[in-house]
């Protein structure tokens, strides 16, 4: 595809906005993250819901959550569901758990942390605009999205694996209920030490500056485009991981949580300096000790 111009004057409304988001990719691949995003967000304020419905003690937003109507869902999500709250695997269903739990953290990833990749992908959006121009073959942006994508995927299995062994361990109410005592404390003391490691910082500096990375690895193989996207994935991952162990302290299904690292990371991806990450760290280390001393 190259810079030449269309009249498209011809096509009602609709189909002159169409074909306006066909011709701009960059339009185009903003709109299907945004759509991502949002689904992402519906499908878990949805299992919030459903989980404060059956919850005898309301934790923190609970009650608003109560309130808010019930969606009209199909069969299958309601399965879906009741795999990722129940505390042991439904009968005829002990298989489908663990990948219902895989499913439940990716969705978590897609809705925090792909947000924050739009630095990322925009840039990417720039330079295939530019070399487009130019009659230069590109690589569809969405084929980065997929390899940032799919190291999340991947982390989801690790984080599904965990909070298995975090019920089993701390033997909470339900599956996604707070990890609460001992383990609840060490994952905010992972977390909170993590925010003043180098490796921390390594990997943020990698995920603030897009641009070079990209320009130098550009490539206009499909396959090497997809392993940029999970190396810069991998990097992500390293810089946010051990947020994502907050959330076995307030609890999986905790979307006021969720909301609130999301755009912490955001934040702290264009943000330069420290001082964001240490506070962040100082909360959560002083966090874990008062929950050590509660629980003691």
């Amino acid at each position: 595809m190259s810079g030449e111009q269309h009249d498209f004057s011809h096509l009602d409304r609709a189909g002159r906005a169409t074909a306006g988001v066909a011709r701009s990719p960059r339009l185009a691949v903003m709109l299907t993250i945004g759509i991502g995003i949002a689904l992402a967000w519906l499908l878990l304020g949805a299992m919030a819901i459903r989980g404060a419905e059956g919850s005898p003690v309301g934790a923190p937003g609970d009650m608003l959550l109560k309130n808010l109507p019930g969606l009209p869902l199909p069969d299958f999500l309601d399965r879906f569901f009741a795999l990722c709250l129940t505390p042991a695997p439904l009968a005829g269903m002990a298989g489908l758990q663990a990948p219902a739990l895989v499913l439940m953290w990716f969705l978590m990833a897609v809705a925090t942390m792909l947000p924050s990749a739009a630095p990322l992908i925009r840039t990417y959006c720039e330079i295939a605009d530019t070399a487009r121009i130019k009659g230069e073959p590109v690589v569809h942006p969405l084929v980065l999205v997929a390899g940032y994508l799919a190291t999340w995927l991947g982390a989801s299995v690790g984080f599904s694996v965990l909070t298995l062994a975090v019920y089993a361990f701390a033997g909470s109410g339900r599956m996604l209920d707070p990890a609460v005592g001992l383990a609840g404390a060490i994952a905010l003391l992972v977390a909170g030490l993590y925010q003043f490691s180098d490796l921390k910082q390594a990997c943020l500096e990698k995920c603030r500056n897009p641009f070079s990375i990209l320009f130098a690895r550009w490539s206009a193989k499909s396959g090497r485009i997809f392993r940029l996207g999970l190396e810069q994935g991998v990097w992500c991952l390293g810089c946010c991981w051990a947020l994502m162990l907050v959330m076995f302290a307030v609890g999986a299904m905790n979307v006021f949580w969720m909301a609130l690292i999301g755009l912490f990371t955001l934040i702290e991806k264009q943000t330069a300096g420290r001082v964001a990450s240490r506070i962040a760290g100082a909360i959560l280390l002083v966090w874990a000790a008062a929950l050590l001393l509660v629980s003691a």
